[in-house]
């Protein structure tokens, strides 16, 4: 195979990417650009893909009516980040405008989540923290599988520091009240609903 035939995006432009260049790009599912560069996820693993799922569908129908969840969207924070957080919390608005369809602004999204896998450990508890934090989302969820049972750390914005503050490790039942009243069966991770 000849340099020429391979994709355009294995070749990194002189500085990394843009993230307007890289939201226009045809890439694998999931790839984000951090830094100007792109990372490629490896594939869920089950626990993942169903903490996922679950956070998606009890934040989308717990949210008040000017907020929606919604799942693997990437957040164009600046000029060289798109990362593409497993769950976000974001405005109607935006949810619902036709325009940009493939991204989020910082500015519509109130609680950003990462899933934690074996592969994205460094991403997902310091790399996008900072970024997200940096872009000024408000909240941040981290869910980690310890030994079987889902664990939510939760995070705020100090606008002080403009850094996240961990305000509750939560296992078995999350339940807190920003960015609204959420409360969560930890333990139904997995399990089908009756």
């Amino acid at each position: 195979m000849s340099a020429d035939s391979l994709p355009d995006w294995l070749f990194p432009p002189p500085g990394g990417f843009t993230a307007d260049h890289f939201l226009r790009m045809n890439t694998p599912r999931h790839t984000e650009l951090i830094d100007g560069s792109l990372v490629f996820v490896s594939p869920q693993e089950k626990w993942q893909k169903r903490v996922i799922d679950m956070l998606d569908h009890e934040l989308d129908r717990q949210a008040p009516q000017e907020l929606r969840g919604d799942s693997e969207m990437a957040v164009k924070l600046a000029k060289r980040q798109a990362p593409e957080p497993d769950v976000l919390v974001v405005s109607t608005e935006a949810f619902e405008r036709d325009d940009p369809s493939r991204f989020y602004f910082p500015a519509d999204v109130v609680l950003a989540v990462e899933a934690v896998s074996p592969e994205s450990v460094d991403r997902d508890r310091d790399t996008k923290p900072r970024k997200y934090a940096a872009a000024g989302i408000r909240h941040f969820w981290r869910v980690e599988n310890e030994d079987g049972e889902t664990v939510v750390y939760v995070y705020e914005l100090d606008p002080a520091t403009n850094v996240y503050a961990l305000t509750g490790i939560h296992r078995g039942t999350l339940k807190v009240t920003v960015p609204f009243d959420i409360e969560i069966d930890l333990t139904a991770v997995g399990r089908r609903a009756v």
